[in-house]
């Protein structure tokens, strides 16, 4: 994982250009849906109301990455590795993800906040789009997706 200020994404240089030039000019008046931004990499721009650390649950990709950054709003996200984790929803290819029924509550987490970033690797589960002192809230939010061989 990568959690970072937006501001040194930069820095970053394993990034690719295309993803570095995309998320320079995302702006809170982004319409929502997918958007395309080379072969294997694309972003999708989200617009829903976070979720209690009760309703929360754990994901993981096992072919992209993703780089999460809010645009409006504050949320947790959690995470933790993905080993030994107790499938909920078997791997769909399809949607390149597997949901997982372990319980999030007391596990690590990060704060967007519209100035950073997170970067999730496929090993990593994580458990988005929760709410700050139990107080649900609308958020917009920038997930760019990584196919992992153009990553690493």
């Amino acid at each position: 994982m990568i959690y970072d200020k937006l501001l040194n994404i930069k820095k970053y240089g394993h990034l690719p250009d295309s993803v570095i030039n995309f998320i320079s000019k995302i702006s809170s008046n982004m319409k929502l849906g997918r958007y395309e931004i080379e072969d294997g990499i694309y972003a999708n721009v989200e617009l829903y109301s976070t979720k209690t650390l009760h309703e929360a649950c754990y994901e993981a990709h096992e072919n992209y990455v993703d780089i999460q950054i809010l645009l409006k709003g504050i949320e947790h996200i959690y995470y933790c590795q993905k080993d030994g984790l107790k499938i909920k929803i078997p791997y769909n290819k399809d949607k390149d993800i597997s949901f997982y029924s372990n319980n999030v509550e007391g596990s690590k987490y990060v704060l967007l906040d519209g100035t950073n970033f997170v970067v999730l690797f496929p090993w990593e589960a994580h458990a988005p789009q929760v709410c700050v002192d139990n107080t649900p809230e609308e958020v917009l939010k920038v997930v760019v997706k990584i196919r992992k061989d153009l990553f690493f």
